[in-house]
């Protein structure tokens, strides 16, 4: 979904970020002899005291030098939380999962103290890759003990010089690592647009390498299940379709939309009624809706095997830490309701119907909201770089805390604070948090009048 960006927007944006390069200079020049205005670094960092719940502990900090440098007060508050990934409330103490990960600690203790191939796999390693690729429906699934390694560390084990990476132009920073770290000719296709993806594979098909101009040893197309800093879905039904006409391999990061969307959590293809043999290589992480930290790569079992023997975050990085296993085995033990409960099938209801809800309150205040249906990820656009640290500022003095999004994170017009929902939150919850929106966005001026209002007053101008 292409942005359009409102001109009075984007004039002031470019304005406001005219000054501070002017300021910024001046200040170097006459340092000394003026005192800079208060950056935004409180906005950012920002500790906590508590697990990341529907409410969270923020520590307080002041600053006596225009936030040059923040001082603790000792004091913490209690916010709101519509920051964290916790898309299903598993971040916080749980009944279910909370006992059998401190059980865990008894026989396996904190850390393997070493990689996956040298001593770091434990039984519990084993049993979440068999439980992970069940659950998505590949035949194998190898875990790693980071989230962005799995992609950065993936990508260059599978592509190399004389094969083709198309990637969309939006994907997650860990793919345009891995991606410009394999070696690999990258290019890039419109966001979300699958007939821009056609016209770049059928145009690199055609020039074949450059220079020799050889056909490529392989082509991969990469794209995400949700696109984190717009909430949108992927259309993977249209670029699955593309992939195949074309022959070329599909990579698919789910490292938001699994466990968060589907009718039983499997992410983007059980939305989308794809199967997911049609998707060559799955990724996805543990650190959004399963309350815990790593990742994997689900595909065939000729391809595991391979990159237990190639991938770099499999030989040297440090196995996942076996209570963090734990954790994801018990959730999504959990989600597939094996613990004799309908826990695991109320928590997805209760995050869709909390997405969805939130979403449509805040298009109906008049706040710019980006993303898709289901989706518990929505950016609501500040545009102006002077309201990124208001909005998160006045937020938090009502005890609601938000993260907000800016260059080089986002185009530079294009800052936004990111919502993100949990199953853990209430209807109560949610109120809350649309009042204080409401009323701070009354302040700092992000409000725009939806369509319907619109042409109403459009009309009864008319009939006056």
């Amino acid at each position: 979904m292409a942005v359009t960006i409102p001109y009075f927007a984007a004039l002031t944006t470019y304005f406001s970020y005219g000054l501070l390069f002017v300021f910024g200079h001046l200040r170097d020049f006459f340092r000394g002899f003026m005192k800079s205005e208060s950056a935004p670094e409180d906005c950012f960092n920002r500790p906590i005291a508590s697990a990341p719940n529907a409410w969270i502990d923020v520590i307080e900090r002041y600053s006596n030098d225009n936030n040059k440098t923040l001082h603790r007060t000792g004091n913490s508050r209690h916010c709101l939380n519509l920051g964290s990934y916790n898309y299903l409330g598993f971040a916080a103490q749980d009944e279910y999962c909370t006992p059998r990960v401190v059980k865990s600690l008894d026989k396996f203790a904190i850390s393997t103290c070493a990689s996956r191939a040298d001593g770091g796999t434990t039984s519990l390693h084993e049993e979440l890759e068999t439980l992970m690729a069940d659950f998505i429906g590949k035949p194998a699934a190898l875990v790693y003990g980071m989230g962005f390694a799995t992609n950065s560390t993936t990508l260059p084990a599978l592509m190399g010089k004389g094969g083709l990476i198309i990637s969309d132009s939006l994907n997650h920073s860990s793919i345009v690592a891995g991606a410009r770290g394999s070696g690999a000719k990258v290019s890039v296709f419109q966001h979300n647009i699958p007939e821009h993806l056609e016209e770049v594979l059928r145009q690199a098909i055609a020039d074949g390498q450059p220079r020799t101009h050889r056909p490529w040893k392989k082509i991969m197309v990469i794209v995400e299940g949700i696109y984190s800093m717009e909430g949108e879905l992927c259309r993977l039904r249209e670029i699955v379709a593309v992939t195949k006409k074309y022959k070329a391999y599909l990579y698919l990061d789910e490292a938001h939309s699994i466990g968060a969307i589907g009718k039983s959590g499997k992410g983007v293809c059980e939305l989308q009624g794809v199967d997911p043999a049609d998707v060559d290589i799955m990724m996805g992480t543990f650190t959004k809706s399963f309350g815990s930290c790593g990742g994997y790569i689900a595909g065939s079992k000729e391809l595991i095997q391979y990159l237990k023997h190639v991938s770099p975050g499999h030989l040297y990085a440090t196995a996942m830490s076996p209570p963090a296993v734990q954790q994801v085995i018990s959730a999504l033990r959990l989600i597939r309701g094996e613990d004799g409960t309908d826990r695991g099938a109320r928590k997805l209801a209760q995050v869709r119907e909390n997405s969805n809800f939130f979403r449509e309150e805040l298009r109906k205040m008049g706040c710019e909201v980006l993303g898709d249906a289901d989706s518990p990820v929505m950016p609501v656009m500040l545009y102006n770089p002077a309201k990124i640290p208001a909005f998160s500022r006045e937020c938090f003095k009502r005890n609601v805390a938000v993260v907000t999004v800016a260059f080089p994170a986002t185009p530079l017009l294009l800052s936004r604070a990111r919502i993100c929902i949990s199953a853990a939150h209430t209807r109560e919850d949610l109120q809350r948090g649309l009042e204080v929106i409401s009323e701070v966005s009354d302040m700092v001026k992000l409000k725009y009048m939806p369509l319907e209002e619109e042409v109403e007053a459009l009309l009864k101008e008319k009939r006056l």
